[in-house]
């Protein structure tokens, strides 16, 4: 059975709209696209590489498809360790709407989400990897699907923009399983899920 793994990147005030170019996603008048651009150093690239030497299948939110897939099938190069791996193996996007997908490879899961996400990490050999796709990995958070979120933190605020972790999201631990900081600044760390938090206090005891 496959683990279902999250990387994400963040701003320092959390939000992840848009990292990889101005035009990427411009919802709520959002001006700052392209935010992750000056940081993409042989570090940053070295991790993302390690990432994709992992990966069964892709799951991805309709936006972030759409974008992958306007990209990356023009990336013909077979050593290319990111565009060889999105174009040859499975893609699976959630989608209400996606009816003919062009992206060789792509199947369209529309239904219970758990359900059917629950069944794509036992059929995956490897890694089942969602990147970016933010939305949805608020559900999936939400559904206790997630094993492992690899969150890359970039050091710039933006002050506007869609956050990853907002009011109302489930409570949830994380265990820390790793991490580096590149030479640009990027803060990668990677977090298993743990269940639901614990609480305790600093208090003294009344008798002390």
């Amino acid at each position: 059975m496959g683990k279902l793994v999250s990387t994400i990147f963040v701003t320092l005030d959390g939000v992840y709209q848009a990292p990889g170019g101005p035009q990427e996603d411009t919802r709520g008048g959002f001006e700052h696209g392209g935010w992750s651009f000056p940081y993409g150093d042989e570090d940053f690239g070295r991790f993302v590489n390690e990432v994709f030497d992992r990966v069964g299948a892709f799951l991805l939110g309709r936006r972030t498809y759409d974008i992958f897939a306007s990209f990356w099938p023009k990336v013909t190069d077979p050593a290319d360790p990111v565009a060889s791996k999105l174009n040859a193996l499975p893609k699976y996007v959630a989608s209400s709407s996606l009816t003919e997908p062009d992206w060789a490879g792509t199947t369209v899961i529309g239904g219970d989400l758990a359900k059917e996400v629950t069944a794509l990490k036992e059929r995956t050999d490897g890694e089942l990897q969602v990147h970016g796709s933010g939305a949805l990995v608020q559900s999936l958070l939400a559904l206790d699907l997630l094993d492992t979120i690899h969150l890359l933190t970039f050091p710039v605020v933006l002050g506007a923009g869609l956050r990853l972790f907002t009011e109302g999201a489930v409570p949830t631990a994380f265990r820390h399983t790793g991490g580096r900081v590149t030479a640009a600044g990027v803060s990668i760390q990677s977090y298993d899920l743990a269940g639901r938090p614990t609480y305790g206090s600093y208090e003294l005891p009344e008798n002390a």
